[in-house]
């Protein structure tokens, strides 16, 4: 198998990846109990040495309950009845998430009120206190 391809620049050795058989879970008669098709991924995000550090650490947050405490990523596939449907379902999975992990986020830049919305925020306010106000006045029974 040939590396796989995350972005344009970016490209994961199949070799650091671990794809066990599981059973599935779920409704499937006799089969499910008997046939192992669910695919189970684990990828060593830490230890990985195709990614930089900061899409290891854009990974870490997206890959949110999949990470373990040792720093694996791990995604079971059992959406397919054959093993080898769910083996590259579980890989495109893995894929997305760090392809979606590459897109490094785009700098917040400071902004500032302009002197127009200052002045409408501030009459709003002053509106709203004189409503208040004439509320508060007890009426005269002359």
């Amino acid at each position: 198998m040939d590396r796989l391809p995350v972005t344009a620049s970016l490209s994961l050795d199949p070799a650091e990846l671990t794809i066990s058989f599981i059973r599935a879970s779920g409704p499937g008669g006799q089969n499910v109990n008997k046939v192992s098709t669910a695919a189970q991924l684990r990828f060593n995000l830490d230890a990985s040495p195709s990614l930089p550090e900061s899409v290891k650490v854009r990974a870490r947050h997206l890959a949110g309950s999949r990470l373990t405490t040792e720093g694996e990523i791990v995604i079971t596939a059992d959406r397919y009845r054959t093993q080898i449907l769910n083996r590259d379902d579980a890989i495109e999975r893995l894929l997305e998430v760090l392809r979606h992990a590459a897109i490094p986020p785009k700098p917040r830049r400071k902004t500032r009120p302009t002197l127009a919305s200052k002045t409408r925020r501030l009459e709003s306010k002053s509106k709203r206190g004189g409503v208040k106000k004439l509320r508060s006045q007890r009426p005269s029974f002359d």
